[in-house]
């Protein structure tokens, strides 16, 4: 008889079930998806015994770490969930630049706990959002596009298999295990622990330009945008997002707002590389301009969480393209004719031409990421709001190169998200550790 952990296991239809299930979920639009069994672990026995009551039963396994997955992956029926959210340590070693966190640890709260020693990881963009899924799906977060994706700056993890052993890996202890758990996401065929980090310095200087342009001229700005990809210094993020309500910058109505950080040595260096951006063919029609202003992370992480409100009902969808603009404008077009009323959000990110990456799961990309993100509160409005950002990628899907796990919609709209050479080789990694199919593989995949 396999014991579970007292007062921490919740069987479907026991007492505290739905709030065990309810609280894996970040977002109010929790799927209509039970798990068997959800276990709330603490400590790797806690894993490994929910691991032998799965195998003992003949259940699949979801792993939650922050649940800030849209499609909430880890919510499946008739399995056992584990939830992972008290895995939450975090221990930082200045002297070696290394730090191991568990996959619970919030990325916000981890960066202001390095940024007080000086140091530095590219953590999540947003707050609440813990570094386990993060992490495994690739990782865009504060200055990856110099860093990378934050899957580069792990190089090592403890995890424990489908048969309850646990493991070390990184690039010279099961280095299968290892390639694949950068990158493979929701598909990971283990529990994480924790993960090895590499750490940075601290940037002496964070800073910001904030341009904003009426609806009108979308198709000077996207065109620009596109034009410049390959001008734009890695040091800079050039965020772009179109919303309904604008509420600070003493903007009242739509705007497509270009907020864009900018990491560096020096406020000077800072204001040279935001330059190009004061460039656009529509800067005369702009409602906002500040080519330059100091900033920290706290008060990023503030302005992003404006359209990510915790008392709102959320879908997403993405693409990863290097279509030119002429191709893609119809389809931005119509993103912007059909946009919801704000929280929701069209996201534009020059992201590259990108380096060179390290041999990992984490295998597609291409200069230009494009998300949307609906944003409602009432259910009864989800049949109007829930696949318009899925409809809308499907549209320009025949233009994406592939997805990006962090905001994918697997379930509702299979895609590519690694090569056809990493898929073969997951699956080829998957038989070997989880032969048995112990953890769910992604959505809409069998």
């Amino acid at each position: 008889m396999v014991a579970l952990p007292a007062g921490r296991h919740f069987a479907h239809g026991g007492d505290g079930y739905d709030d065990a299930r309810r609280s894996t979920v970040w977002n109010q639009r929790v799927p209509d998806r039970y798990p068997a069994m959800i276990v709330q672990a603490h400590d790797d026995d806690d894993i490994i015994a929910a691991l032998a009551y799965a195998k003992a039963h003949d259940l699949q396994v979801g792993i939650r770490s922050g649940g800030h997955s849209w499609a909430a992956n880890h919510l499946r029926d008739g399995g056992l969930l584990l939830d992972m959210h008290g895995f939450d340590q975090a221990a930082i070693d200045k002297d070696k630049m290394l730090a191991v966190a568990g996959p619970g640890k919030g990325g916000s709260i981890l960066a202001a706990e390095l940024e007080e020693q000086d140091l530095f990881f590219p953590a999540g963009h947003c707050k609440g959002v813990c570094i386990g899924g993060y992490l495994l799906q690739g990782g865009y977060g504060w200055n990856s596009r110099v860093y990378g994706p934050a899957c580069e700056s792990v190089i090592g993890l403890d995890v424990i298999t489908a048969d309850g052993e646990k493991l070390y890996i990184d690039a010279e202890n099961h280095p299968d295990l290892y390639w694949s758990a950068r990158g493979a996401g929701p598909g990971f065929f283990a529990v994480v622990t924790a993960f090895h980090l590499k750490l940075y310095p601290k940037p002496a200087v964070c800073g910001m330009s904030l341009y904003a342009y009426p609806f009108d001229c979308a198709e000077e700005v996207f065109t620009w945008a596109r034009d410049i990809s390959a001008d734009v210094d890695r040091r800079v993020e050039l965020q772009i997002v179109a919303t309904r309500t604008v509420r600070d910058a003493g903007i009242d109505g739509p705007a497509i707002l270009l907020a864009s950080p900018v990491f560096a040595d020096t406020e000077a260096e800072a204001e040279e590389a935001l330059a190009l951006l004061g460039t656009c063919p529509a800067i005369d029609k702009a409602l906002v301009k500040v080519p330059y202003a100091p900033t920290d992370l706290p008060t990023w992480y503030t302005a992003v969480m404006g359209n990510y409100l915790e008392d709102h009902r959320y879908s997403a969808d993405n693409m990863w393209t290097s279509a030119p603009a002429a191709d893609l404008m119809p389809g931005i077009r119509r993103i912007l004719d059909t946009l919801p009323p704000h929280p929701a959000h069209f996201l534009w990110l020059n992201w590259g031409p990108s380096p060179a990456r390290q041999d990992m799961a984490y295998s597609i990309e291409a200069e230009i990421y494009l998300a949307l993100y609906g944003g409602w509160m009432d259910e009864t409005d989800d049949d109007k709001y829930v696949n318009w950002p899925r409809d809308n990628m499907a549209e320009m899907a025949h233009l994406a190169t592939g997805i990006q796990l962090a905001d994918e919609n697997l379930g509702q709209r299979p895609a590519k998200f690694a090569t056809d050479e990493a898929m073969a080789r997951l699956d080829n990694a998957r038989a070997a550790y989880d032969p048995d199919g112990r953890f769910y593989p992604w959505m809409g995949r069998a």
